[in-house]
């Protein structure tokens, strides 16, 4: 998981991102203001989860940007948790916050491994 905690550390200034873990899954929560679900795109490609967002700016027609501290597009790939289940990846969007939930992978049952020998047949 430091891969994806590394990823993170990495997001634009711009981009503040949460990283929670429990026993079942992680979840992802990334604010990214003026941002909509019809504006963000996500997408699991190669054991990463790449987002791309752009956000929904209205400018009065009569201003131009002198500055603009806040960049309109996020293009980002992090590293999916080798225990991720990423065909079980759920995500919603509530304003400008993003929260990815990936599940975990069951660990295997824990159970004994009976041992054969070769003499089995005599």
């Amino acid at each position: 998981m430091s891969a994806l905690r590394d990823a993170l550390s990495d997001l634009p200034d711009a981009v503040f991102a949460d990283l929670l873990e429990s026993e079942t899954a992680y979840l992802l929560v990334l604010d990214l203001p003026g941002v909509t679900a019809e504006t963000a795109e996500l997408r699991i490609e190669k054991g990463r989860l790449v987002v791309e967002a752009r956000r929904d700016k209205q400018l009065p027609a009569e201003f131009d940007y002198v500055r603009e501290e806040r960049p309109l597009f996020l293009d980002a790939e992090v590293p999916l948790p080798p225990d991720a289940v990423a065909d079980e990846a759920e995500a919603s969007m509530e304003r400008g916050t993003l929260e990815i939930r990936l599940p975990k992978r069951e660990a295997a049952s824990e159970r004994t491994i009976p041992i054969t020998t070769g003499d089995e047949d005599a």
